[in-house]
């Protein structure tokens, strides 16, 4: 288990927000991958299925790995936020 003050120097912050959007009109609101219907939850669900970022990318071939880092620092401020909030 690492350490919490050894934490900091593997948390990297990405600015997301220009690849991460939210529109109403596109998939119901949810998450997505600008200029696409990808949603940050499809991306998530592949890596966790097993689907290594090489794959994605085959399979998406309009998907940059930026893209997929954005979705995962996108899930990781959502969880801290969640985190942080909690009594």
């Amino acid at each position: 288990m690492i350490a919490k003050a050894h934490l900091s120097c593997y948390i990297a912050y990405m600015d997301y927000s220009r690849i991460i959007t939210a529109d109403p009109a596109v998939r119901s609101g949810k998450p997505t991958i600008r200029d696409t219907r990808m949603t940050v939850s499809d991306v998530l669900e592949y890596l966790a299925g097993g689907m290594s970022e090489d794959e994605i990318l085959s399979d998406f071939p309009y998907l940059t790995r930026d893209d997929i880092r954005a979705c995962l620092a996108f899930a990781a401020e959502r969880e801290r936020r969640i985190l942080s909030a909690a009594p």
